[in-house]
């Protein structure tokens, strides 16, 4: 088979052209592409031990697999990114004026195939107190019926931030979400049998031709439009069982779902509608124009599915917690962990958790250096628990702030919500309410009430009695407490939230001031709480 190899400026000063074009054998790896450029083009050979292949837009590891007519780009490594196989640490910039020196803002418009981890390289770094701007795909659906990605969402690019080492934390500032799709599709899904080895979200197969993460192309509209381009099969590894297309108002705060008409006519436009990102490769989900629901109105109030670190081994994106990343355990495709080593490297980055949005603050475990900060699944809106699987997943715009805390090692992540996201009895009390308890403490011979501040801690696990077990655990090593005693303060003073059925929770309560200012944390809860 024939492929062309695209040397970046940086590169391809060690070539006789910036385009060569290879003769391979049928069926060869990236790692077979890379022997025999370097055969060919001794020059180049030392250039290829750090140099970074993306093929259709998207980074390529050594074992995938090429197809006749690929063009793989070969880029110039950067300092400040991930952890590349051979040691070198990479972002996906293209010869860039200055090498490794942090940026205040880092513009992300890039995707990754699915996957996370320190296989996946970084852009960036972005500085210690700097922001990130992010343009964001849709997740689920889109994802789900594209089988070339390897994950459940199509999320965007990690960034470095300069200075985060493992053993350390980073505390994300949600400045701004904004929807740029004007509709949306989504609903229960069913997987396809016959078109998946053992997870239909990570390890698709074409029911055809037997081709592990299918190419394949839009033919008209509906369920049966995803064809694999190899065979012409019906490909998709997901269909719904029960559906809906939504559309949107102009400003973003309502939305209604619309009749067979209006879906398909969406459907016929879908990329436009969905404001697909100029980099995404994945199917719109509106194309399936589903529509069993019409005339439901409902209010929307965006934030983030996924924001977090990355994991420490290089896993699907949607497997990022408990819940979703016990589907890897003694799985039959490559990206099979133990138990131990899901709960060893995952950060519990896919929350669907509706709190994380602007205004709220996200603490994160960094478990490999540069934390590798991304962000996706995008939701509209989102009941909690979100019991249908899946909710209204659009494009949109996305700033954020990070910072460093050094030495705060967690194992998954802190939330602190906005106010009014808070459970009734996690609230911070009125001046009103904490005058006549004073008083009441008094008549009990106390001079003074705990200063406590409220904090959400977040667990996941293959089930909600696990992920509680969890948060309650993390909770507890967090502030140095026994986990009866977290037990007794999310009850009386906070709650068990559900965030994602079946397996992730917030463990709310408030916590002691100078437990919090321990660990570094009580700046945040401050920031969000003081006033009451």
């Amino acid at each position: 088979m024939q492929v062309r190899v695209r040397l970046g400026s940086g590169i391809a000063r060690f070539a006789p052209a910036p385009l060569l074009t290879l003769e391979l054998p049928d069926g060869c790896d990236v790692e077979g592409a890379f022997g025999e450029i370097g055969t060919r083009y001794p020059d180049l050979a030392p250039a290829l031990r750090s140099a970074l292949p993306v093929v259709r837009g998207r980074h390529v590891l050594p074992t995938d697999s090429l197809n006749s007519g690929d063009e793989i780009a070969l880029l110039l490594p950067v300092s400040g990114g991930a952890q590349h196989e051979q040691g070198a640490r990479m972002a996906i910039e293209d010869a860039p004026t200055t090498v490794g020196a942090a940026r205040q803002t880092v513009l992300v418009d890039t995707f990754t195939n699915g996957l996370l981890g320190p296989e996946v390289p970084m852009l960036g770094p972005v500085a210690d107190g700097g922001h990130i701007v992010w343009n964001s795909t849709p997740g689920c659906w889109g994802p789900m019926i594209t089988p070339s990605i390897r994950g459940g969402h199509e999320v965007a690019q990690p960034v470095a931030v300069a200075g985060a080492r493992v053993g350390d934390a980073i505390a994300i500032r949600i400045k701004d979400i904004e929807v740029t799709s004007i509709a949306t599709a989504s609903g229960n899904d069913q997987p396809m049998e016959g078109r998946f080895n053992g997870d239909p979200y990570c390890a698709a197969v074409c029911p055809g031709c037997g081709t592990e993460w299918p190419e394949t192309r839009v033919e008209g509209i509906g369920p049966e439009s995803i064809r694999c381009v190899n065979c012409g099969a019906d490909a998709t590894p997901f269909t719904f069982t029960n559906g809906y297309t939504i559309a949107f108002d102009d400003l973003h705060t309502v939305g209604v779902t619309v009749p067979r008409e209006a879906a398909e006519a969406y459907a016929r436009d879908a990329a436009r509608a969905a404001a697909l990102p100029d980099n995404s490769v994945q199917h719109p989900i509106l194309g399936f124009a589903p529509h069993d629901i019409v005339a439901l109105a409902t209010r929307l109030r965006p934030f983030m599915g996924q924001l977090g670190t990355s994991p420490s081994k290089t896993i699907p994106d949607s497997h990022n917690a408990g819940d979703f990343g016990s589907f890897l355990v003694g799985a039959p495709h490559r990206y099979a962990l133990t138990p131990e080593e899901l709960e060893q490297h995952r950060t519990d980055g896919h929350l669907d958790i509706d709190a994380v949005r602007p205004g709220a603050v996200l603490v994160c475990p960094v478990k490999i250096d540069g934390g590798g900060v991304y962000l996706g699944d995008m939701h509209a809106l989102q009941g909690d628990g979100e019991i249908a699987g899946h909710t209204c997943d659009v494009a949109g715009t996305v700033t954020l702030q990070v910072e460093v805390l050094k030495g705060l090692a967690l194992d998954g992540p802190v939330l602190f919500p906005n106010e009014e996201d808070l459970p009734y009895l996690a609230r911070p009390l009125s001046a009103d309410e904490r005058t006549r308890a004073l008083a009441l403490a008094r008549r009990h011979g106390m001079d003074e009430l705990e200063d406590s501040l409220p904090v959400s801690v977040v667990g996941s696990g293959p089930d909600l009695n696990s992920a509680t077990d969890n948060g309650l655990a993390r909770a507890a090593e967090l502030f140095g407490m026994t986990v009866p005693e977290v037990m007794n303060r999310a009850t009386i003073a906070g709650a068990i939230e559900i965030g994602r059925h079946p397996g992730v929770v917030q463990v709310t309560f408030r916590v002691p001031a100078d437990r919090l200012e321990e660990r570094g944390l009580l700046g945040y809860a401050a920031e969000l709480y003081s006033s009451s």
